[in-house]
């Protein structure tokens, strides 16, 4: 089964694209050489904070949590995805900012 983004055409870089529209802020960690780890958004808003973390385009994790959460060690966890970053950058996407998944009641596509 392909993702909404594969269907639609959509790129990767689109889909960053839209995130940065929407307020995530994006930074690029690096090791002791320089060389980027991983790049990084984030977004607070409501009660929560979206974190997307891309390591490739076959490995990114997208997750939703409580806004005085620590990104790097939360505890608590509502919703997350991962998987090829298309596919978890489109389900991000999707995420209505107005629930909670898990506490103003799940949305079909996080089930």
């Amino acid at each position: 089964m392909s993702s909404l983004a594969e269907q639609t055409g959509v790129s990767t870089d689109d889909q960053l694209r839209a995130l940065v529209a929407r307020g995530f802020q994006f930074f690029d960690p690096r090791d002791d050489d320089g060389d980027v780890v991983a790049v990084v958004g984030v977004r607070a808003h409501d009660n929560v904070i979206d974190v997307v973390r891309l390591h490739g385009e076959d490995e990114a994790i997208a997750s939703r949590l409580p806004l005085d959460a620590d990104i790097l060690a939360p505890k608590t966890v509502f919703w997350q995805r991962t998987g090829p970053a298309r596919e978890v950058l489109s389900t991000l996407l999707a995420l209505p900012d107005d629930q909670t998944p898990g506490l103003l009641g799940t949305p079909s596509h996080c089930r």
